[in-house]
């Protein structure tokens, strides 16, 4: 309305002296003082209601970042297929993940990096073999991970740069679920939690589940998953499927001792939830719930290194097919980063 008012004064004026009519179309400084799209009515937010936040959303799959403190969620990276795993480097400026190429099939995933700060993606396995679970050693220099080259899945590393690939340990049975801190690595083997030097030797038996590898209506048989040991190197989180009742699997999260004593369970929910990583400081840990009961979730949760404190730190705002997945702390430990996922 204030802009057709100010119009209007200036076509009477222009009727009258035909140079102002020039001057106005021109600048419409001389009518009001303002260039022409600050003339115009705005949409803008006022500046007493907040800024309605989103989760930036351009292809199905991304790596995003989550500021705790002020629950802003940020878009680092995209893609149109799958991409899995998330595993950040001790010195916090490079991501390590799976991402799929050419297809959908597992044979086309596929290891690759990604610096943070200069989004320089490099691709460093090409086959037609199922390349998964990327994770760096401490110094920065090698990766190891999962690859399906023979049986079954077995444990590898290369150099950071994708040169030297070579086996490091294969159980004879699907190895899986690694990590690597110190000159350890803690890997899954046969629905139970082990641990081996960082070389491939002296792999030890660590836990021993009930029913472990039995079947029963869960996606995955009875037993334990996905380890992460603790930045100290002396405690390993992971979570044990103990019902079947949802096929999604009921699982609850324990640490352990690597020496494979001092089991201590940490929830007792039954939430189908695992992929748990320590934070740098060793105070707290990041997992997803993926389902509760039936009902598909895809959350971010934290709770204290005891069990402690658990809480549900995805934002409100998050729509409903958005899934999160593979959590981890940033460095300074005030963000999380993860796998963003829109569902269609």
């Amino acid at each position: 309305m204030i802009w057709n008012i100010r119009y209007f004064t200036c076509k009477v004026a222009l009727l009258t002296v035909l140079f102002l009519l020039i001057f106005c179309v021109a600048g419409t400084i001389g009518c009001s003082g303002l260039a022409p799209t600050d003339s115009l009515p705005t949409t803008s937010t006022p500046k007493d209601q907040p800024v309605r936040k989103t989760v930036p959303h351009i292809g199905k799959w991304g790596i995003y970042a989550l500021d705790i403190a002020t629950e802003e969620v940020e878009l680092l990276y995209s893609a149109t297929h799958k991409i899995t795993f998330l595993h950040l480097n001790k010195s916090g400026d490079a991501f390590a993940f799976s991402q799929q190429f050419g297809g959908n099939a597992n044979e086309n995933e596929e290891i690759c990096t990604l610096k943070i700060n200069s989004g320089e993606l490099k691709r460093l396995t090409n086959n037609n073999l199922m390349d998964v679970y990327p994770v760096w050693s401490p110094d920065g220099n090698q990766i190891a991970f999962l690859s399906w080259r023979d049986e079954g899945l077995d444990i590898f590393a290369m150099k950071q740069n994708g040169s030297n690939q070579r086996k490091l340990y294969d159980s004879g049975y699907h190895d899986a679920d690694i990590d690597w801190v110190g000159d350890k690595i803690v890997f899954t083997a046969r629905s139970s939690i082990w641990i081996m030097n960082d070389n491939g030797s002296n792999p030890v038996q660590v836990t021993d589940p009930p029913k472990a590898g039995l079947w029963g209506k869960a996606n995955l048989p009875f037993g334990d998953y996905d380890p992460r040991l603790s930045p100290d190197g002396a405690r390993i989180v992971f979570e044990r499927l103990e019902n079947d009742m949802s096929p999604h699997g009921n699982y609850n999260i324990f640490t352990i001792d690597t020496s494979g004593y001092n089991e201590t369970r940490l929830t007792n929910t039954g939430y189908s939830q695992g992929i748990v990583s320590w934070s740098n400081s060793g105070a707290k840990m990041v997992f997803i719930v993926g389902a509760i009961d039936d009902e598909g979730k895809y959350d971010i949760y934290t709770m204290n290194y005891d069990g402690s404190n658990m809480i549900n730190i995805t934002p409100d705002y998050s729509p409903p097919e958005f899934l999160c997945h593979t959590p981890v702390f940033s460095t300074d430990d005030s963000k999380i980063f993860f796998i963003g996922e829109w569902w269609e």
